[in-house]
């Protein structure tokens, strides 16, 4: 499946479905080749911002923000082919969903506040001498800012 069409199918579906299959395909764009863990953080991230409002009030907000996270980087062409591994993306955002929805004191944290992250092989972003919270497979977590739930 394309990515245009999720996409498309995100600005359709009815909430909280949209946000879930939003978080699902940044994860498998993100980190479909990295670790659980990792693909957890990258979830996180994703879920930290939102809770901020800073990017927007929803997921699929967030994940398409200008230059923020894979779905507004890569082509809307791209093809999400591997089946499996979107399989284990959608396992991994609900879950990560499910556990971010706990109160905060209940929640398990894997980057505890990053809000940001970067693959070191493919860029070096400016906000790179942030604060690193972890490095998890090839993706640092950073805390750029620190990002508190809006008011709203």
């Amino acid at each position: 499946m394309k990515l245009a069409w999720i996409l498309w199918l995100s600005h359709v579906l009815p909430q909280p479905a949209a946000d879930s299959l939003c978080l699902s395909t940044t994860v498998f764009l993100e980190a479909r080749d990295q670790s659980v863990r990792g693909q957890e953080a990258v979830a996180e991230v994703a879920l930290r911002r939102r809770d901020s409002g800073l990017w927007g009030n929803n997921l699929c907000k967030v994940v398409t923000a200008r230059h923020q996270f894979a779905p507004s980087l890569v082509s809307p062409e791209t093809n999400l082919s591997n089946s499996p591994a979107w399989d284990t993306a959608v396992a991994i955002a609900l879950a990560s969903q499910r556990n971010w929805a706990l109160p905060k004191g209940q929640r398990r944290e894997i980057v505890p506040g990053a809000s940001h992250f970067a693959a070191s092989a493919i860029a070096t972003p400016t906000w790179s001498n942030a604060f690193q919270v972890a490095t998890i497979g090839d993706h640092t977590f950073y805390r750029v800012q620190r990002l508190k739930p809006s008011k709203t």
